[in-house]
């Protein structure tokens, strides 16, 4: 059955890679909590080099929204920009925890 997510998506800083470093363990500890909330269901950075992340949240655009402004490389200024729009899933994902 397909899932309406809303997708965030950043554009990232040149040299994100070694940029992100002092930041990541921050950064990644607010996407367990996400996860851990059942709000994210998936998320990644993408290419070679890491220009951008894509993270997919389920609730409506608020939810994605309020992860970008807390997000620790949006304060450490590493994010150029974002966007969240709903991304239709059609593959089964997990179960939101009960």
């Amino acid at each position: 059955m397909p899932e309406t997510l809303q997708l965030l998506k950043y554009e990232y800083v040149d040299d994100m890679a070694t940029l992100r470093t002092p930041h990541r363990d921050a950064h990644l500890a607010a996407i367990e909590r996400s996860r851990v909330a059942g709000d994210l269901v998936i998320g990644s950075a993408v290419g070679d080099p890491v220009h951008t992340g894509v993270l997919g949240f389920r609730g409506g655009p608020e939810v994605a929204e309020a992860f970008a402004a807390a997000d620790p490389y949006a304060a450490a200024g590493l994010i150029v920009s974002h966007t969240v729009e709903p991304w239709v899933v059609v593959t089964p994902l997990p179960a939101p925890p009960q």
